[in-house]
């Protein structure tokens, strides 16, 4: 387990079950329908734990878990892959949130179930309990799930750690838009850093704006993730757009989450930003070359292979 007098990050959030069924052809409503079920571990702050442990980040992870079976196997692949989530709230008899879809034979989508009551129960008083571990952590990653708790975690430990931010959709962004000036770092995509900065990006202007304006809030790191574009960068000193070319793509589910684990990567080893973007497009890249949310061969040494093999094209802008 984590030296726990060593140099670490933290994740808090969700972890959540994730089982699929594959229709073989022509799915039928209100039937049964031959096929293949897969089951995963997932959640938006479990996959960032998991890619950042992968690459050799000292990792805590607080989740909220049930004592059912697979709570129980998510705690064991922590421990298998070297993420601490000792510090989780385990709710007795409570249900490990759980996602079920069916997706048919194109790969849409038809129909879901989300469970994911239990993360009510994330409580302050329970925030306050990990009080220590938060004020120790170099940084603390956190998404959109809930923007109570979010608020409170960073208006409590303001100055004691340094704040991530994955606003994980637009529609979440917004319950966080008024959070923004107190993070170190932010991660959206182009349409959740629209929401939280107010105005379209049409274009390069458009962008250069939104990146000063989140600046100007006192935010110390912005990176916007443009899809095919590539990625935005602006620290207050260096800004640019950095972009892989000719990337294989057969699932891109996953490819943020692996971003921000390179981004905490960069951090945590001190490297400038241009490599840390070019660390973390990288983890993407892997990512989204299979069909796993994880890659299972993602590691230090497969990213660095990478990062030397990727075309780059590179556009870093005057001040």
């Amino acid at each position: 387990m984590i030296e726990k007098k060593l140099p670490y990050a933290l994740v808090f959030g969700v972890s959540v079950f994730d089982i699929c069924g594959f229709t073989d052809r022509n799915y039928r409503c209100n039937d049964s329908n031959p096929g293949k079920v897969k089951t995963s571990f997932g959640g938006v702050c479990r996959n960032i734990a998991e890619c950042m442990a992968r690459v050799n980040v000292n990792t805590k992870f607080i989740s909220i878990l049930g004592d059912d079976e697979p709570g129980n196997r998510m705690i064991e692949h922590s421990e298998k892959m070297k993420y601490d989530m000792s510090e989780s709230l385990i709710i007795k008899d409570g249900h490990t949130p759980t996602y079920m879809a069916i997706l048919d034979e194109q790969g849409e989508m038809v129909s879901a179930v989300v469970d994911m009551k239990i993360i009510d129960m994330f409580t302050t008083k329970f925030i306050d309990s990990k009080a220590e571990i938060i004020k120790n952590s170099e940084y603390m990653i956190l998404d959109s799930d809930r923007p109570d708790i979010v608020e409170y975690i960073i208006k409590t430990f303001s100055g004691e750690t340094k704040f991530i931010l994955d606003p994980v959709s637009a529609a979440k962004a917004k319950n966080v838009k008024h959070l923004i000036s107190h993070f170190h770092t932010i991660k959206p995509n182009r349409y959740e850093a629209e929401i939280m900065c107010g105005f379209k990006i049409h274009n390069d202007e458009d962008l250069r704006k939104a990146g000063q304006y989140f600046i100007d809030l006192g935010i110390q790191n912005v990176f916007i993730t443009l899809d095919e574009d590539g990625i935005y960068y602006n620290n207050g000193t260096s800004e640019g757009k950095i972009k892989a070319n000719n990337v294989k793509v057969v699932n891109v589910t996953g490819a943020g989450d692996s971003f921000v684990a390179g981004i905490a990567n960069g951090y945590m080893n001190d490297i400038n930003v241009v490599d840390t973007v070019k660390y973390a497009i990288a983890m993407s890249t892997i990512t989204i070359s299979t069909e796993e949310t994880i890659h299972p061969g993602m590691c230090d040494d497969l990213v660095e292979q990478y990062m030397d093999n990727i075309e780059w094209t590179e556009l870093e802008y005057s001040k």
